[in-house]
């Protein structure tokens, strides 16, 4: 029997809780990941078993059921049997959201009653965890999180399940597979598919600039005519050459000295970003990297990866002298000129800022304090990719931590009548935090606006020669990498049209967490909707034909910045802003509008259907022997071809025998022409009625049409999602809710 018990989120990290605390706090028992799914929707509700458009909302929220995989039942067991005497819990699982709640719903699930406290580390060194152990406060203080974790989970099964069933039935119509739905997924793939049209659409313009060279007394250099209102004329931009060939006038000159200050630190958005554009990496190789920076055995030299901000708690002031001496051991790093007293830059425009990490489970990644001393004897141990993004995140922290950039910037403008000509230099007078980055250029000091001018003064003389006229061409926005895919997810507030919403989302986090984005990227490849072209996503044509019925059907279904919304009142919860039960109402009232909606249309016959997954073989069960010999007999009857897939498809036979079949009056009365039941369809319907206890109506007794609808409805009944399609629905649709979170 034990007394107390510790909780991690893993086995790697039971390891490393091991071997910095030993046995202090009790037996260390590691999760693997979520021990606990939710249940099904039939397990909540029996009726929803069989596959409709309806909100799958249950009294309350959905019960947790052990999930399977792995080890999982083996270690949910132990964690159960020790839970049973364990007086106190140490839940230390990952500091974040996700970490929360894998540890506190086995709690919960098993109702335990004991004392429960949190420990939370950053870093997985043996120090920080010891002190993490020491710090630990009651696990009652982080219920918002848990509230916002528990809310989370709920509201995207309610919406995502639901919105899958019902495009299934309405917009897919005769289809083999599952047209899945996801809250964050199906925005993201819109992202993708909205950008791609907009390249297909695009028709460049053409368009003109003049540069010419520029005389003073000091020197020569170039000057541009290039107006806010573009030149479409060439031969406007030849008359401006004319006018301008030769011109002497006087200079308008300022000269004013600038700074700026470092770039923020990373997390991970930003470092999926940057690895993407500068290494070609996907979002999902740079995280695998910073987690085995983070924990891999005999590294564990930089913190919690999963950041969700910049900024970095004023109390970590304190680690700054001891982090720089650990770099600056390093080749990479001695030779770079930090002041022997760092600038420490607080508030929004600084590193440190305590209000902008107040609602975050983590912090900016950093290198880890508390190992940055053997960065010598582990460097040898890291990849060459490890030691690239080491090196991105110890430039940053560096930078933030470092003079600012200072620069002289002068601008002249020479007054050639009708076409004024600029000229734009930069002289950096001190590179400060420019230094931690020695091969970067940013793309604005690329062109010719950043050149170095000679000296000259105001009202000086300048003459302008051989000019130039430049033909330029408009680009269409660029394809997204995974990079700017995340950016994109994280800063969904751009797709967002209503300027006062636009400014409310800009402080929300975007669409998804920093943990699952890269995860819902590669579940849309998987799933053949996104596709890699180069190092650029792209949407295949099964998504974009998705997207096309989607956005028709409803463009809440594929609107970021909807999305963004339902997020902002989920992450409220963390803040104790918004209630878990209001958040969940909130996700549950958009998914029941659109199914609503999508019910409508459907009924009425207006709505779209999604070709691309009807095209591939029509349904997935075979039409009754009675409907195939019913609709023979029509074919014969009124000399009609049937069509192909009517023995195999019951879709296929069912719309031929909708077309062609008597109509049945609406008085109840057998329709003109039908034929009573045939001797094989009685005998099957009393098997049923025998089987079932039922009585068969005697509408079906008197029509061989009404007969059949009644045996197919009747064997629904019994099948279920038990019978090929639902089972492969069923399969799908679970494969696919790791990619709808």
């Amino acid at each position: 029997m034990v007394d107390q018990i510790v909780i991690t989120e893993k086995s790697s990290q039971a390891k490393d809780v091991r071997a910095a605390v030993g046995s202090s706090f009790g037996t260390i028992l590691p999760a693997e990941g979520h021990l606990l799914d939710l249940e099904e929707p039939e397990d909540a509700m029996p009726e929803w078993k069989r596959w409709s458009p309806i909100l799958l909302r249950p009294n309350g929220l959905y019960a947790t059921r052990p999930a399977k995989g792995g080890n999982k039942a083996t270690k949910l067991k132990a964690i159960r049997e020790a839970l049973r005497s364990a007086k106190k819990v140490w839940l230390a699982t990952d500091c974040d959201r996700e970490g929360q709640l894998i540890g506190q719903e086995i709690l919960e699930h098993y109702d335990y009653q004991g004392e429960v406290v949190r420990v939370l580390f950053t870093a997985q060194d043996p120090q920080t965890i010891r002190d993490a152990f020491h710090r630990a406060r009651p696990n009652h203080e982080y219920a918002g999180l848990y509230a916002a974790a528990v809310a989370r989970r709920q509201a995207d099964q309610i919406y995502n399940l639901s919105l899958t069933r019902t495009a299934t039935v309405t917009l897919g119509r005769g289809a083999r597979g599952v047209i899945g739905v996801g809250r964050v997924k199906t925005p993201t793939m819109a992202i993708v598919c909205k950008r791609e049209l907009e390249i297909r659409d695009f028709v460049p313009t053409n368009y003109f600039e003049v540069v010419a060279t520029a005389s003073v007394a000091g020197g020569h250099f170039k000057m541009r005519h290039a107006p806010k209102e573009r030149i479409l004329k060439l031969q406007t931009a030849e008359d401006i050459v004319r006018k301008a060939d030769g011109f002497s006038g006087p200079l308008s000159v300022t000269v004013e000295d600038k700074r700026q200050s470092p770039p923020k630190l990373h997390d991970l958005p930003s470092l999926q970003k940057l690895c993407a554009s500068r290494f070609g990496w996907t979002a999902s190789k740079t995280l695998d990297v910073a987690q085995e920076l983070y924990d891999g055995q005999g590294k564990k030299v930089i913190t919690y990866p999963r950041a969700e901000v910049r900024y970095l708690p004023e109390s970590l002031i304190a680690d700054v002298p001891k982090i720089i001496a650990g770099l600056q051991v390093g080749q990479s790093y001695k030779d770079m000129s930090v002041p022997a007293q760092p600038i420490i830059r607080k508030g929004p425009k600084g590193a440190f800022h305590d209000k902008a990490v107040k609602d975050a489970s983590h912090h900016a990644v950093i290198p880890n304090a508390n190992t940055i001393d053997t960065l010598k004897d582990v460097w040898p141990r890291l990849s060459a990719d490890e030691k690239k993004l080491f090196d991105v995140i110890a430039r940053a922290y560096l930078a933030a931590i470092m003079p600012d950039f200072r620069f002289r910037q002068t601008v002249a403008l020479l007054a050639v009548p009708g076409a004024p000509f600029r000229a734009t230099g930069r002289q950096p007078l001190d590179l400060g935090w420019r230094a931690a980055f020695p091969d970067w250029v940013p793309t604005s000091e690329k062109s010719d606006d950043a050149q170095v001018l000679p000296m000259m003064t105001n009202c000086e003389a300048a003459t302008l020669r051989d000019p130039k006229v430049e033909a330029k061409e408009t680009r269409p926005p660029p394809r997204y990498n995974e990079g700017s895919l995340i950016e994109a997810m994280q800063n969904a507030w751009r797709f967002v049209e209503d300027a006062p919403l636009r400014e409310r989302l800009k402080d929300a986090k975007g669409i998804g967490t920093p943990a699952t984005r890269a995860e819902i990227i590669n579940g849309l490849k998987r799933q053949k909707f996104l596709t890699n072209q180069s190092k650029n996503i792209v949407p295949t044509e099964t998504g974009l034909e998705l997207f096309g019925v989607l956005n028709h059907a409803d463009p809440t279904l594929v609107d970021p910045g909807a999305t963004a919304q339902l997020e902002q009142l989920l992450d409220d919860v963390v803040a104790g802003k918004q209630q878990m039960g209001g958040a969940i109402d909130a996700v549950c009232q958009v998914a029941d509008r659109i199914i609503t909606k999508l019910k409508s249309e459907a009924q009425s016959g207006d709505g779209p259907i999604l070709k691309s997954h009807a095209a591939k073989g029509g349904s997935d069960r075979p039409p009754t022997a009675a409907m195939k010999r019913f609709a023979m007999s029509l074919a014969r009857e009124k000399r009609l071809h049937l069509p192909r897939g009517y023995a195999t498809s019951i879709d296929v036979c069912r719309a031929f025998l909708e077309a062609h079949a008597p109509k049945k009056p609406k008085d109840g009365s057998t329709a003109s022409g039908d034929n009573p039941p045939s001797a094989a369809q009685l005998a099957y319907a009393k098997n049923i009625a025998q089987a079932d206890g039922i009585t068969i109506p005697a509408a079906a007794m008197a029509s061989s049409t009404a007969m059949s609808n009644w045996i197919e409805k009747q064997r629904g009944k019994k099948r279920g999602k038990a019978g090929p399609s639902a089972s492969r629905k069923k399969r799908n649709a679970q494969e696919d809710q790791a990619d709808m979170s």
